[in-house]
């Protein structure tokens, strides 16, 4: 099985929520990105390393995080 983890970064406001919770700690923000707004959104460091437990996209308050299990 694979996984597959997605944020939408035109939507994430840099909240660093995610960044707390996920037990593999590949989750971060992303301060070479800047978006539209002015946010540094969160991505992943290592999408390998993700065990698909969502985790970061429950804690999520703009839900822009999206879980793939394929």
């Amino acid at each position: 099985m694979q996984i597959i983890i997605t944020f939408d970064e035109t939507r994430c406001k840099g909240c660093e929520l995610c960044t707390t919770v996920c037990p593999k700690h590949i989750v971060a923000i992303l301060t070479s990105v800047t978006t539209a707004k002015g946010y540094h959104p969160a991505g992943v460091t290592d999408a390998s390393q993700c065990i698909g437990c969502a985790s970061c996209a429950k804690i999520c308050p703009d839900s822009v995080i999206r879980i793939e299990k394929v």
